[in-house]
């Protein structure tokens, strides 16, 4: 018989690459998806799948958790509020997360995988925490308060933690850099930084790994490619998307400091644009180590499977 496993967030981005990755393992018994809404999936998959099952619930109803948990050998939590105002992702990131650890320790939960944010953790090993509210990070970047409890249950906790994730289904990401790139009058010159990125896929795979790897070691793993990313390759593929949705740029290219000028009017963009300039990479080859999985593709060919589905999505302006 193999593990029950709970997943949330089935629906979005991250979630749904998890959900259908643990409906075709054999290590999985049984995977129960909690879902605000009905979610269209198959009860039996073919032989040697797991069962699967859907149960309503939501991380600001505390009852709703406890049921979802009844019985769960593993949580995999991917649910999270973004944007929105601050009252709603404090309820669901911090206090939602909290409310759902407690009810899968008290079910007897051996093992919480919880997705978290690198933001936490600054521009790598050494730098200081970000202070920027969009970077705030969730509960599960963090110790819980209560964490003893979980080692007297048996309970492990790992934390995943991604810098910036792309894929189909993206829709902040590399959405928001061609949003950027458009408000500016020509191609961005974003210095010599480097950034660490992961294929959703990749990052699915992980989340999964570290539910079922004996060799998941509790706390939190950077998750990120290997090879970190060059800025100039990173705005080359959103120029590229840029290009497509607009046409091809005209005016000269624009440095960071042209362009904090031209963005002083709009904070969120210049968070971003802060972002890009400053080395943001981690290295973690635990995750690839401990876990058995395969990092995927450097960006450049990643990016490349997944460039026709942003160009349906952000289509023509």
């Amino acid at each position: 018989m193999g593990l029950r496993i709970l997943i949330t967030g089935a629906s979005g981005f991250i979630g749904g690459r998890v959900t259908a990755a643990a409906m075709t393992t054999a290590e999985a018994g049984h995977v129960r998806l909690l879902a605000r809404r009905p979610l269209d999936v198959p009860a039996t998959g073919p032989q040697g799948t797991p069962a699967v099952e859907t149960v309503r619930g939501d991380l600001r109803d505390p009852d709703s958790l406890r049921r979802a948990c009844e019985g769960v050998d593993v949580l995999i939590h991917c649910a999270s509020a973004i944007g929105g105002d601050e009252e709603t992702a404090r309820a669901v990131n911090d206090e939602g997360t909290r409310a759902l650890v407690d009810a899968a320790v008290r079910a007897g939960a051996g093992r919480i995988v919880a997705l978290g944010t690198a933001s936490v953790h600054g521009r790598g090993p050494s730098a200081p925490p970000p202070r920027h509210p969009a970077d705030r990070p969730r509960l599960g970047d963090q110790p819980h308060p209560r964490g003893g409890r979980a080692a007297r249950h048996g309970g492990r906790r790992d934390r995943p933690a991604p810098h910036l994730v792309y894929g189909a289904g993206d829709r902040q990401m590399v959405p928001g850099l061609v949003r950027l790139l458009g408000a500016l009058p020509g191609p961005l010159d974003g210095g010599t930084s480097r950034h660490s990125l992961i294929d959703a896929d990749s990052l699915a795979g992980v989340l999964l790994g570290a539910a079922l790897s004996p060799r998941t070691q509790a706390g939190p793993y950077h998750v990120d490619h290997p090879e970190p990313v060059p800025v100039a390759d990173l705005l080359a593929a959103g120029e590229e998307l840029l290009a497509h949705r607009a046409g091809p740029r005209r005016g000269p290219a624009v440095d960071i400091a042209e362009a904090r000028a031209l963005l002083a009017a709009h904070p969120f963009a210049l968070h971003h644009l802060d972002m890009l300039a400053t080395d943001h990479w981690f290295a973690d080859d635990r995750t690839w180590r401990d876990l058995g999985r395969d990092p995927g593709p450097a960006f450049t060919e990643g990016f490349a499977r997944h460039a026709e589905w942003y160009r349906s999505f952000l289509g023509p302006s």
